[in-house]
């Protein structure tokens, strides 16, 4: 009997993007034989293996800081088929009941909607900020240096590669809809400009943080994950700090749980969870 053939899901533009913690369950690793914690490494090391070698995916494996969990695992792919299925294998790479699921985040990379516009770039920075005449060599010049760097802007929110910092940071957010505070109250030009500011706060960290905003609105509990690449937490705690002063946070914001993990080599990971 062949396994049935189910049909891609896949977006139109963009991956699935899946966050999983898990805490080991040390009493039952601990019945294993010294030969059957082997072959079960070895199972995990395996999967997490053929799942990097897969098409249009990325795999981060970490040590999570803190006893929220041990085990944490991010994993980018275009099909959501695929998602689930390298979802299910890894909850189960270490045998029956080794690991336990404590939390999971399923969003997608997307475009911002806050993007500026060629129209608004020629009309703000060329023309108003430079005086730069439309149609003049300038301008024009101008007009594709912006597309080019938009272009990449926009294959970097929607296929990032991940890097190795060594560091991950993951929270889910929303905006409020309070009585007094109600983001989707207010019409796109003032959440546009409000965006725009809280934007030049996270660009002051360019080069020591990098910031993965993904969508879940539908898809989890709140609106986006949002993921923080660094070298250190110190970077993290001062993004994250000076970020909740900007009206976007203070006024409009809801975090949800902080979890902080460290990347490691595999043989390392296994040392650093006690496996």
């Amino acid at each position: 009997m062949t396994d049935r053939a189910f049909d891609p899901v896949v977006p139109a533009e963009g991956w699935h993007v899946l966050h999983l913690f898990y805490r080991v369950e040390y009493g039952q690793w601990q019945l294993l034989s010294p030969d059957d914690q082997r072959a079960a490494k070895t199972a995990l090391t395996e999967l997490v293996q053929e799942i990097r070698a897969a098409e249009g995916t990325q795999l981060l494996a970490f040590s999570v800081v803190t006893p929220k969990a041990d085990l944490g695992f991010m994993l980018l792919t275009p099909d959501l088929q695929t998602a689930n299925g390298f979802e299910k294998r890894l909850s189960l790479s270490l045998g029956p009941d080794m690991l336990t699921p404590v939390f999971s985040y399923l969003s997608m990379t997307e475009r911002s909607e806050y993007t500026t516009t060629e129209a608004d770039y020629a009309a703000e920075t060329l023309e108003k900020e430079k005086g730069l005449a439309p149609g003049t060599p300038e301008h024009t010049a101008g007009l594709e240096e912006f597309r080019a760097r938009m272009d990449k802007y926009g294959k970097d929110r929607l296929y990032p590669k991940l890097g190795n910092r060594p560091v991950i940071c993951f929270y889910n957010m929303g905006k409020r809809r309070g009585a007094q505070q109600n983001w989707y109250r207010l019409n796109h030009a003032e959440r546009k400009e409000l965006m725009l500011g809280h934007a030049r706060i996270g660009r002051q960290w360019a080069g020591k943080i990098r910031q993965l905003i993904t969508g879940s609105t539908g898809l989890d509990d709140a609106e986006w994950g949002v993921t923080l690449f660094a070298n250190d937490t110190f970077d993290v705690k001062g993004i994250v700090y000076e970020m909740r002063f900007d009206a976007v946070s203070a006024e409009y914001a809801d975090f949800g749980e902080f979890y902080i993990g460290l990347q490691l080599p595999l043989d390392e990971l296994f040392r650093r969870v006690q496996l």
